[in-house]
């Protein structure tokens, strides 16, 4: 089975590729290899490989910068899905669109259904909603899949977890306190246990709109303070930093995020025959990685498929 994979080089893109299955040739590319703002250069390149199946895990993921650079984010999120989606209904191929939680609005106070309509807050949402509407009204939901996850964090990559660790380390080295969102609630998700969903995903063939990310619930805080424990006891910090709550209202930012983002993953623990982890036991297995790995959290600068709202001061 030949799949192209985009965003190569992001936290996602790294999981996949340690996770390859053995019966699958992967063309992976990264922004050197293939512009995602350029519909064309996406044209052509399935044209030219003609995979059995596209997975893009490569977005615009720069929430607050979206809402300045709208053309830009439109352009990856929502132009890049479309161009594939064009080309694979010529080549025959099928597409796996990598979304997120900020399609929906938060305010519904349960989880959300893979079926339920979209409403996106701000214009990374919005532009993440296209691209699922363009790849799904183009190929239908037997060709193309839609798996939306949240708060994605993994050992490699820029993301909330690695930066905890560093302002852990920092500021319980200075005696201060660290103050994080407490009142949105998501589910932490790790790179790991949704790389191997994707592979379900395309070895099982499985279609249409589809959840995944880690079980059980969580605000910011919540993982903040479990990222201190958890971090001590993997050996990665000498000490914890006092976590306070804070509201998001005292912490604002140009993009408005969901309150509430919790996915309904049920049916598509089903559908790929996976059983999901409490998030809790993820972030063990994460950070047992990083030990083991011996790497800073501060040192890898890479884009991640769905970012964390700046949740912290």
């Amino acid at each position: 089975m030949k799949v192209v994979l985009t965003g190569k080089d992001g936290q996602l893109g790294q999981a996949l590729l340690e996770a390859l299955p053995r019966n699958c040739q992967v063309i992976a590319t990264g922004r050197d290899q293939l512009d995602l703002s350029d519909p064309e250069a996406c044209r052509r390149f399935v044209e030219q490989h003609q995979p059995d199946w596209l997975l893009n895990a490569g977005a615009y993921t720069a929430v607050d910068r979206a809402e300045a650079d709208p053309e830009r984010a439109q352009a990856v999120n929502a132009g890049a899905p479309r161009a594939f989606a064009q080309a694979l209904a010529t080549t025959g191929g099928r597409l796996l669109q990598i979304s997120t939680d900020f399609v929906f609005n938060g305010a519904q106070g349960h989880p959300y259904r893979p079926e339920q309509p979209t409403n996106p807050l701000g214009v990374y949402g919005l532009s993440k909603a296209a691209g699922e509407a363009a790849v799904i009204d183009l190929l239908g939901p037997g060709r193309a899949t839609i798996l939306r996850t949240s708060w994605l964090y993994g050992p490699v990559g820029k993301n909330f977890c690695k930066t905890m660790l560093n302002l852990h380390r920092q500021n319980a080295a200075a005696g201060q306190p660290l103050d994080v969102v407490a009142d949105q609630v998501g589910c932490p998700t790790s790179t790991i246990g949704l790389a191997a969903a994707c592979w379900a995903v395309i070895e099982r063939g499985v279609g249409g709109w589809q959840h995944w990310s880690d079980a059980g619930a969580a605000s910011w805080y919540d993982f903040a303070m479990a990222i201190g424990s958890l971090g001590q006891a993997a050996g990665l910090l000498e000490q914890a930093a006092e976590v306070r709550p804070l509201p998001a209202a005292a912490y604002p930012s140009p993009a408005q995020r969901p309150s509430y983002s919790l996915l309904d993953c049920l049916s598509t623990r089903a559908a790929l025959g996976l059983n999901g982890r409490h998030w809790g036991e993820a972030l063990v297995e994460v950070l047992a990685r990083i030990a083991a790995d011996g790497r800073d959290p501060a040192t890898t600068q890479l884009l991640l498929p769905n970012p964390p709202p700046n949740p912290c001061r």
